[in-house]
């Protein structure tokens, strides 16, 4: 009852769009900060992390540690690019109502990493905020540009071939003989 009214109900349409343009100015305004600061490193925060995952309280799992440690401390380089510049794109997709779902969605995993790297801040408030917008499929982007977008999209997928169909077989004989 609680999906299909954030689905459509046009109340839920306007609340949304106040939600998603209020999480993507957060996202926005984050990644803007990194990229345009132009010296953005996470290796600080990923060994921070790393660091957290020991003791009597760890505030980050060991498996997730082990991944930090081994895949993104290595490739640190690439999260100094995908960081910011992700935040920045996400924050511009649910500002504007572009591809509203999928920047959600990635949303999700940033603030998923974020959490899971021991960090709370405002990230557990953006996650549930982010749920709904991708609970709400489509309703969320309606008052945006998902409004001519998402058509636009979907006619590419599900176009109609205009050739005319043959009802027959092409060697079928046809009976020309009347039967009376």
């Amino acid at each position: 009852m609680f999906n299909n009214w954030l689905r459509n109900n046009k109340m839920a349409m306007w609340i949304l769009t106040v939600i998603r343009v209020y999480v993507g100015y957060q996202w926005f305004t984050a990644g803007w900060g990194k990229l345009s600061s132009g010296g953005f490193n996470a290796a600080g925060f990923i060994q921070g992390a790393i660091a957290n995952s020991t003791g009597d309280h760890p505030s980050v799992q060991g498996w997730w540690a082990t991944f930090l440690e081994h895949a993104a401390l290595p490739g640190v380089k690439f999260f100094n690019v995908l960081v910011p510049l992700g935040e920045t794109l996400v924050g511009l997709g649910l500002i504007l109502g572009t591809f509203t779902t999928f920047a959600a969605l990635m949303a999700i995993v940033m603030n998923a990493a974020f959490l899971f790297s021991g960090t709370v801040s405002t990230n557990a408030q953006l996650l549930i905020l982010e749920v709904f917008i991708v609970v709400a499929a489509a309703n969320a982007g309606r008052i945006g540009l998902d409004h001519w977008v998402m058509p636009y999209v979907r006619s590419l997928f599900h176009r109609k071939d205009k050739t005319p169909t043959m009802t027959t077989k092409p060697n079928a004989r046809i009976n020309t003989k009347a039967t009376v």
